[in-house]
């Protein structure tokens, strides 16, 4: 998994670096405040890419007594930068340069070189839109994009995925706005996309901010993971009854999981251990990325101590 997210990553990052440099050679030629803000905002993605490696690698780190459960939540502190970094680097800025621009037109001189950049940019952001799509589609399957995004547990994928999406949105904004100044003499216009970018960079950034603080506070492993726990346990003759199951992601592709069980009555002692080991067994050959399962015999343990279960 960690794989395809970095193949994801990598090729955004290519892209996003020569796009920069040829954006910010457009502005020097042309001026437009649409080039220079989108300029800035493909070396911002440049820069969150290298972040969320970062982040990928630090999350690898095996467990050490400082962290017995590893480093996976790394990855979300590190994501939850890029989401700060998209919106001040990226929205913030854009919007100023946009006001700016506005309020001080100048006139767009070689228009053509801004044309052709942004055309080129639109297909290299498409390469690398394509390549995170299709790792996206080969884990969520058939699940709508908004709710397979909100659903995911590796921001290191959805973060590339919405970057490069409001890349080629933000592209289009820029050619409409380029568009606009050339053809209706209208220089404000140049500004009015600079704006409108930085405002589709801030809606993204807030929302790439709620999904990490969301994954960094405790989100739990999606309702089929906990079903497919709560099916095997209760499948064996020896559990009268799966009081409760928690659950915790330590990373995208490790869970914690505290199962209470009910077992029957009549088995001694050494034949619950026995049964725990063996449910232990066949919920991780179920769920590989469940990496830590602790089962514990008896009722569910509330915040004020013992809670009686549901009939």
């Amino acid at each position: 998994m960690a794989q395809g997210s970095r193949l994801a990553i990598y090729a955004a990052a290519a892209g996003n670096l020569a796009i920069a440099a040829s954006k910010f050679v457009a502005f020097a030629f042309t001026g437009s405040s649409a080039m220079l803000t989108e300029g800035i905002h493909s070396l911002v993605d440049t820069g969150n890419q290298g972040l969320l490696l970062v982040g990928l690698r630090r999350a690898a780190r095996p467990p050490d007594p400082g962290h017995p459960f590893g480093h996976g939540m790394e990855l979300y502190f590190w994501s939850f930068v890029v989401a700060l970094m998209i919106f001040t680097l990226g929205g913030a800025f854009s919007i100023y340069e946009g006001v700016l621009k506005i309020l001080r037109p100048e006139p767009m001189s070689r228009a053509w070189i801004n044309f052709l950049v942004l055309s080129v940019a639109i297909l290299f952001e498409g390469l690398s839109f394509t390549v995170a799509w299709r790792e996206h589609r080969r884990r969520a399957g058939r699940t709508r994009f908004l709710a397979s995004v909100r659903s995911s547990k590796d921001p290191s994928l959805f973060a590339v995925l919405l970057e490069d999406s409001a890349a080629l949105v933000g592209l289009t904004i820029a050619l409409a706005g380029v568009s606009a100044a050339v053809a209706f003499d209208w220089p404000q216009a140049d500004g009015v996309a600079s704006v409108g970018i930085g405002l589709l960079l801030t809606g993204v950034a807030a929302f790439m901010a709620n999904e990490t603080r969301s994954l960094l506070t405790g989100e739990a492993a999606a309702p089929a993971v906990v079903a497919d726990v709560r099916r095997v346990l209760e499948a064996d003759p020896r559990v009268e009854r799966v009081v409760e199951i928690l659950s915790f992601h330590l990373g995208p592709q490790e869970i914690l999981v505290g199962v209470t069980i009910d077992f029957r009555d009549d088995l001694p002692g050494g034949e619950i251990e026995r049964a725990a080991e063996t449910l232990a067994r066949q919920v991780r050959e179920v769920r590989p990325s469940i990496t830590r399962l602790f089962l514990r015999p008896g009722e569910a343990v509330g915040p004020q101590g013992p809670v009686a279960a549901p009939a």
